[in-house]
C-alpha cells in the first residue's frame, strides 16, 4: 500500500513538471527550466511532495536507472560512426581540451585563493576535478525540446558520452592522489574506473547480439520487441551488477548510449526510424523523471546561503568551459559557431558533480573535515545556481548559432 502511494505522489509529481515546463516554454524558454524550478519546489526542501522516502526507495532508484538507460537511447542513436568519424579527431580533442581546461582554469583559481588563505591546496585539484563534469540530460533535453540542428547539435552529441569519461578518469586519479596521502580510507581507484566503464561494456555487448538479431526482423513491430527486450536485459544485468556492490556504481545512461550506439550502426536507417518514432514519447517521459530526480534533492536556500567560493566556482568552471572548447576547435579548425558557441552548451553540471562531490567528501571526512565541508557547501549552492543559469545560457548558445528549430527542417 505504501509503495502505491509513492507510485501516486510520483505520477503526481510528473505531471507537474510537465505542465510547469509548458508555462515555461510559452515564454520561449527550454522546458527543463520548469521541470528544474517544480522539481526543487515539490521536492524534499520545500512542499515535500516529492520527499526522500520516495527518492531513496529502492524501487525508484530501479525505476530511474532504467528511465535513465531509456533517456541514453537518444544519445546513443545518434552516435553513427560514418557519420561522426569525418569528424571523430576533432570531436576527441575538443573533448579533452575543454576537459582539462576546465580542471587547469578551476584548479589555478582555487589554488591561489587557498595559497593565501592557508587552506590546504590539494583542496584545489578536488575542485577542479569535480568541475569536469557535464550533465549531458539538460543540453540535451534543450536539443529535444527546441528541436535543435547543426554544427553545435552535432558536436555535443557525441561530446555528452565522452566527457563524463574524461571526467572520470580526472577526477579519481585525483582522489586517488589526494586519497594516498592524506586519508585513511583505502580506495582501490582502478576497481572503480573499472565499474565505470563497465556500463559501456556492457551495453555493447548486448548491443552488438541485439544488432545481429535486429538485422533478421522483418516489420516495426517485431523490431521494437527485440530491441525492448534487450534493453531491459542489459539494464537487468546492471541491476544485477548493483546489487552486489556496496554502493552503487553503474551509469545506466552510458549503458544505454552504448546500448543503442551499438545496434544503430548495424541496421538500416529506415528500420532505426521505426524504433524510434515509438520510443519518442516514452523517452521523453523517462527525460522528466530523470530530471526530477536531479532537481527535487536541491535545496533552494542554499541559493541565499551561498557565499564568494560558489560565484567564484561557478565563474572559473565558466571560463575553463568555454575556453577550453575554444581552443579545441580553433586547434582542429572547427566551424566557427562551435568555436563561439559550444561552450555555452556545456555549462549544465548537477547529476554527476554531485556524485563527485559524495565521494570527496566521503574521502576527506575523517581526515579534513573542514575541507569535506568547504566542497560540500560549495558544490551544493553552485548545483542549484548553476543549473537555472546553465540551461538558459544552453538555450542561447543554439539560438545565437543559428539552431534553433533546424531538426526536420523546421524554421523557428
Amino acid at each position: 500500500m505504501e509503495i502505491m502511494l509513492e507510485v501516486l505522489w510520483l505520477a503526481v509529481s510528473i505531471i507537474i513538471a510537465f505542465f510547469a515546463g509548458k508555462l515555461v516554454a510559452k515564454l520561449r524558454l527550454p522546458s527543463i527550466l520548469g521541470w528544474l524550478i517544480a522539481g526543487m519546489l515539490i521536492g524534499p526542501h520545500a512542499l515535500d511532495l516529492l520527499n526522500s522516502s520516495i527518492l531513496d526507495s529502492p524501487w525508484f532508484g530501479v525505476a530511474e536507472s532504467l528511465f535513465e538507460c531509456i533517456f541514453g537511447l537518444m544519445i546513443g542513436t545518434e552516435l553513427i560512426w560514418k557519420d561522426i568519424k569525418k569528424a571523430g579527431t576533432r570531436i576527441m580533442v575538443t573533448t579533452i581540451t575543454e576537459a582539462l581546461g576546465t580542471f587547469f582554469v578551476v584548479s589555478l583559481v582555487f589554488g591561489l585563493i587557498f595559497w593565501f588563505t592557508d587552506i590546504p591546496v590539494y583542496l584545489a585539484f578536488v575542485f577542479g576535478g569535480i568541475a569536469l563534469a557535464t550533465a549531458p540530460a539538460p543540453s540535451l533535453s534543450v536539443v529535444r525540446d527546441m528541436k535543435t540542428d547543426g554544427p553545435v547539435t552535432r558536436t555535443l552529441i557525441p561530446m555528452a558520452a565522452l566527457d563524463d569519461l574524461v571526467a572520470a578518469v580526472v577526477f579519481f586519479t585525483v582522489i586517488a592522489v589526494v586519497s594516498a596521502n592524506i586519508s585513511t580510507n583505502d580506495i582501490s581507484v582502478a576497481v572503480v574506473l573499472f565499474f565505470i566503464f563497465l556500463p559501456v561494456f556492457i551495453g555493447i555487448a548486448v548491443g552488438f547480439v541485439t544488432g545481429k538479431m535486429l538485422q533478421r526482423t522483418k516489420n516495426n513491430k517485431s523490431t521494437l520487441a527485440v530491441m525492448l527486450i534487450m534493453l531491459f536485459f542489459s539494464a537487468g544485468t546492471g541491476f544485477v551488477i548493483n546489487s552486489v556492490l556496496q554502493v552503487p556504481l553503474l551509469n545506466f545512461m552510458l549503458m544505454g548510449m552504448a546500448f543503442s550506439s551499438a545496434f544503430a550502426n548495424m541496421i538500416p536507417k529506415e528500420k532505426l526510424e521505426g524504433i524510434m518514432k515509438p520510443m519518442n514519447p516514452v523517452i521523453s517521459f523517462a527525460l522528466i523523471v530523470v530530471i526530477l530526480n536531479l532537481a527535487a534533492p536541491l535545496d533552494y536556500h542554499l541559493i541565499f546561503s551561498a557565499g564568494i567560493y560558489t560565484a567564484v566556482y561557478i565563474a572559473a568552471r565558466a571560463v575553463g568551459k568555454y575556453s577550453g572548447s575554444w581552443i579545441g576547435s580553433v586547434v582542429t579548425h572547427g566551424p566557427e559557431t562551435v568555436r563561439d558557441y559550444l561552450g555555452f552548451t556545456l555549462l549544465p553540471h548537477s547529476g554527476v558533480s554531485l556524485v563527485f562531490t559524495g565521494i570527496a567528501v566521503s574521502v576527506l571526512a575523517k581526515s579534513a573535515p573542514e575541507c569535506a565541508s568547504i566542497i560540500q557547501g560549495t558544490i551544493a549552492a553552485a548545483a542549484v545556481i548553476n543549473e537555472v543559469i546553465a540551461v538558459f545560457m544552453a538555450k542561447k548558445g543554439f539560438e545565437w548559432a543559428g539552431e534553433l528549430g533546424k531538426a526536420g527542417g523546421e524554421n523557428t
